[in-house]
């Protein structure tokens, strides 16, 4: 999962190999690239997180905080959805800001490609820590979990001119071609990376293209943020002291699709269908009324089948092992077996 710009700063750890290895004289020359030489830095450090960017927080002398995100170097080997992923955050920022305002994200201040620095983007800073956070420490955060569903109900109004991803990745004229092309740079990267499955690659596209007849319901390419877990998600307290959302983050996965592929990630290794009182769930549906019948339920199942294939497979190319990370390892491939024999049944 992608670094959150809402997070408290941490001494810099050993990166994943796609993160490049920041220090303050890098980041004062990304800020004058993105700024011009004033304003000046007057502190900077790293934002704990997940693994594909590097993300430093800023403080300029005229007291903004900025957040500045900077992509892999060139060298290093992407999966194949990953590719030009911050000139993609750059894109979906934009597009919120103007079509769905209310959805509350960082104002984008500055996106930047060059061939010594790469590609950067500079945010403004938003308020808040993360649910993820909160929770971990005991908030109550159902209302702004519940807020946080209506906001992606409100995301999900925007419709694109294309299904699956932009900048010449999987895509196709319908969600089912799309999504199925999604799932092929999936299978595709798990052979580059020698990543072991559960069963065959070939098995787990069957068993996909068994039940892809369930995708043609989609008709419109609905924006999806794909990665609203708890840790993208920042809230803040209000005058009456409850948590209220204060910034959906990491938008750079975005996709054009379902919009119930936005019910698998704020559930993470839990089913939205089976928790309908959900605080997420009820705020969602308070917004946009959705039926979680038979067909949409499967619909769900292949969704987190996506994401957990997605996240098996991104382990090598994050440096993680069995050795670094075995309670991952495990509970991904029992998360796995449990989606692949549930379609096997049906």
């Amino acid at each position: 999962m992608e670094p959150s710009p809402g997070k408290r700063a941490v001494p810099q750890r050993a990166a994943s190999p796609t993160q490049r290895r920041l220090d303050p004289d890098q980041v004062r020359r990304y800020v004058a690239a993105s700024l011009g030489p004033s304003p000046r830095v007057t502190g900077c450090g790293p934002l704990d997180g997940g693994g594909f960017a590097a993300v430093w927080w800023v403080t300029l002398d005229d007291r903004r905080e900025m957040v500045l995100k900077v992509g892999p170097p060139p060298h290093v080997p992407l999966l194949r959805y990953e590719r030009g992923l911050v000139a993609a955050e750059a894109r979906y920022l934009r597009r919120v800001a103007a079509q769905a305002p209310a959805v509350p994200v960082p104002p984008l201040l500055h996106h930047g490609s060059d061939p010594e620095l790469g590609d950067w983007l500079l945010t403004g800073r938003l308020p808040g820590r993360t649910v993820h956070e909160l929770g971990r420490a005991g908030a109550d955060t159902r209302r702004v979990r519940a807020e946080f569903g209506a906001a992606l109900a409100a995301l999900h109004r925007v419709t694109g001119d294309r299904y699956g991803y932009d900048g010449g990745r999987a895509r196709g004229a319908s969600w089912r071609a799309a999504f199925t092309a999604m799932l092929d740079g999936l299978l595709a990267d798990a052979t580059d990376w020698r990543v072991p499955l559960p069963v065959p690659a070939a098995r787990i596209r069957a068993l996909v293209d068994r039940h892809a007849a369930v995708l043609d319901a989609v008709r419109r390419p609905a924006l999806v943020h794909f990665d609203g877990w708890a840790g993208n998600v920042l809230a803040v307290a209000g005058p009456d002291r409850e948590l209220r959302l204060s910034g959906l983050v990491d938008g750079e996965r975005h996709l054009h699709g379902d919009p119930l592929v936005d019910l698998v990630s704020p559930l993470l290794f839990r089913r939205a269908e089976d928790e309908p009182d959900d605080a997420f769930v009820r705020g969602y549906r308070a917004v946009a009324p959705v039926r979680l019948d038979a067909a949409a339920r499967r619909r769900l199942g292949l969704y987190r089948l996506h994401l957990y294939l997605l996240m098996t497979v991104e382990m090598p190319s994050r440096g993680i092992t069995a050795r670094s990370d075995p309670g991952r390892v495990a509970r991904l491939a029992e998360l796995l077996d449990r989606e692949l024999a549930d379609l096997g049944r049906g």
